[in-house]
Parts: C-alpha cells; sequence; structure tokens
C-alpha cells in the first residue's frame, strides 16, 4: 500500500468517527422514564430522575437489580450464567436498552413524548 492509500483509509476513519460522535452527543433525544419487561409484558415503568433500587423477577427463578441513579439505568446484579446484562453500559439515552435474554428482562430508556409520525406527506 501506497502513502496515499493510507491517508484515504486515515480520512475515511475520521469521517467516520465524527458522524458516530455527532450522533451519540447531539442527535439522540434524552431519555426521562424506563420500562421493564419480563417476557415480553411490560411489568413496571420508573422515571429516570428517581434514585432507585428494584429487583426484577424474571422467567425460571431469574433475578435481575437494576439502579437507576444520576438519571442513568444500570443493572448491577443478575443469577443468569453469563451476566452480559450486568457487563453493558448505564443507559439514559431514548431507545437504548438491557437485555437479560435468559430470564428474558428487557430495560428500554424511552422520551417523554413518544412521536406517533416521523414526517407529514400532503
Amino acid at each position: 500500500m501506497k502513502k496515499n492509500d493510507w491517508i484515504l483509509i486515515i480520512t475515511i476513519l475520521l469521517i467516520a468517527a465524527i458522524f458516530w460522535l455527532i450522533h451519540t452527543k447531539f442527535l439522540q433525544d434524552e431519555g426521562s422514564y424506563v420500562t421493564i419487561s419480563v417476557d415480553g409484558k411490560v411489568i413496571h415503568q420508573y422515571s429516570l430522575e428517581d434514585d432507585i433500587d428494584v429487583e426484577i423477577k424474571g422467567v425460571n427463578e431469574g433475578i435481575n437489580r437494576l439502579v437507576i441513579k444520576n438519571g442513568k439505568a444500570k443493572m448491577i446484579d443478575a443469577n443468569c450464567p453469563d451476566k452480559l446484562c450486568v457487563h453493558q453500559k448505564a443507559i439514559s439515552k431514548d431507545k437504548e436498552t438491557i437485555v437479560c435474554l435468559p430470564n428474558k428482562v428487557v430495560i428500554e430508556v424511552h422520551a417523554k413524548e413518544e412521536q406517533e409520525y416521523d414526517a407529514v406527506v400532503k
């Protein structure tokens, strides 16, 4: 590979990084509440403004522990074998989720207003 090939690759990577940064920092709406679903059914809804510690009973005697603090929701404990849900980052933006597949628990952040339409066309 020549010098110009490396310049092209670095330029493309920088442009992609800039678009990713703009999307993650500026275009996503802040969430206002989280919904907790077990086996596809919404069982609880909590505001991100409240500081709470919730124990969630999943399927097959599964237990998950969710903490909402400083406007972010984080799964801090689970009795599932792989604990992937515990290793996911704290969520606070609209449509972000934490999923525990073995216990069938889904935590999803929602914005204040759910818009019914993206656009109106005449």
